[in-house]
């Protein structure tokens, strides 16, 4: 199975973001199933969301053979002439194109709405964790940090550092050049299980996977690697905001 995770953000003051359902599809993808997370009944206590039109009971468990038009509305029609471009960005091969990969890259966000997509993080057999995803936050870095990473190259290796005074959330995982340019941010999603692993003094490093410069908005611009050990007994996303309310 592959699974990705379904995001909420709170409307204001608070903005913040829960982790509100889960989506699991089988490795032929015939089979897709949605089931909301304990996150939901926070997000319900703490800032009033409700089931989402789509999915509108919070105890049940929905199955389908083909994607729900939920998720599938978020990834770009294959028939849009920009579409090999799209997949370009990604790194994806259009004869392969997997919409679940595609959903868990570009986060399948809208501007209609407060949902962001996210994948599940797995640890390995080796004790790692592995993940890929863009850059976040370049166009809130100094101008100095964007021509730096207008100048980074694939394979570059990045600097990873927990910030503790984020003015938007608190912690945050920062990406910085070696020669100390904060060049952005890593998701959201992972910051609560890189805190854990580096505060065990795990070792996480990160690469430059790709670079995309013409056309590609700043949300698209820096596709990075990310890989770590984590400590023996953890496991990402495991927490009580990730388990299933329908079992």
């Amino acid at each position: 199975m592959s699974t990705l995770f379904v995001a909420w953000q709170a409307p204001d003051p608070t903005r913040a973001w829960f982790p509100i359902g889960r989506l699991d599809a089988s490795t032929d993808r015939r089979e897709y199933m949605f089931r909301y997370t304990h996150g939901a009944l926070h997000a319900e206590a703490a800032a009033g969301f409700k089931p989402l039109i789509a999915f509108p009971d919070f105890s049940r468990k929905y199955q389908a053979d083909d994607l729900f038009p939920l998720f599938k509305n978020r990834i770009l029609e294959p028939n849009r002439k920009d579409f090999a471009e799209y997949l370009r960005w990604l790194d994806l091969d259009p004869a392969h194109a997997d919409p679940i990969e595609i959903l868990g890259l570009t986060g399948g966000e809208r501007q209609t709405d407060s949902l962001e997509v996210f994948p599940k993080v797995r640890k390995l057999a080796d004790g790692t964790i592995r993940c890929r995803f863009f850059l976040h936050g370049l166009r809130h870095v100094s101008e100095a940090a964007r021509t730096r990473a207008e100048n980074l190259t694939e394979g570059e290796p990045l600097q990873v550092a927990i910030e503790v005074n984020n003015p938007a959330t608190t912690y945050a995982v920062q990406l910085q050049t070696t020669d100390c340019h904060l060049i952005g941010w890593a998701p959201r999603y992972l910051v609560d299980d890189l805190r854990a692993a580096l505060l065990e003094h795990s070792t996480v490093s990160a690469t430059v996977h790709r670079i995309n410069r013409m056309g590609a908005p700043f949300a698209r611009r820096v596709l990075v690697d990310l890989c770590g050990g984590v400590p023996a007994a953890f496991e990402p996303m495991t927490s009580d905001e990730y388990r299933v309310v329908a079992e």
